[in-house]
């Protein structure tokens, strides 16, 4: 039986599914940091969505469509729920590798 690990990257070798990961990790990310917030708070989606002005049903649709990666939320929403967990938004760039960069110049072209 494989590990995750090993599954993991079995799947990675499959160029597609590669590209696909990597488009799906700043969402993934941004997810991680998201639930780390909200558990470090102590704080359940109802308890987020009643800070955040909402209902939880929408903190779910926020953290699920982050973990599918078929729905990004605005900036303002990310802060809206990062302080309701007592956390703020921090924004860095970083240079992309030259790969990562090719790539993103082939699929645009």
């Amino acid at each position: 039986m494989l590990t995750h690990k090993d599954f993991k990257a079995k799947l990675l070798q499959d160029p597609e599914v590669r590209a696909e990961y990597e488009r799906l990790q700043p969402e993934m990310e941004l997810l991680d940091v998201l639930l780390s917030a909200r558990e470090q708070a102590g704080l359940t989606q109802a308890e987020v969505a009643t800070r955040m002005g909402t209902k939880a049903p929408a903190v779910a649709r926020l953290e699920s469509s982050l973990a599918t990666g078929k729905h990004s939320p605005s900036i303002a929403t990310v802060r809206k729920y990062l302080a309701a967990c007592g956390k703020r938004l921090l924004v860095k760039a970083e240079d992309a590798d030259e790969e990562t960069s090719n790539r993103h110049m082939r699929k645009a072209a």
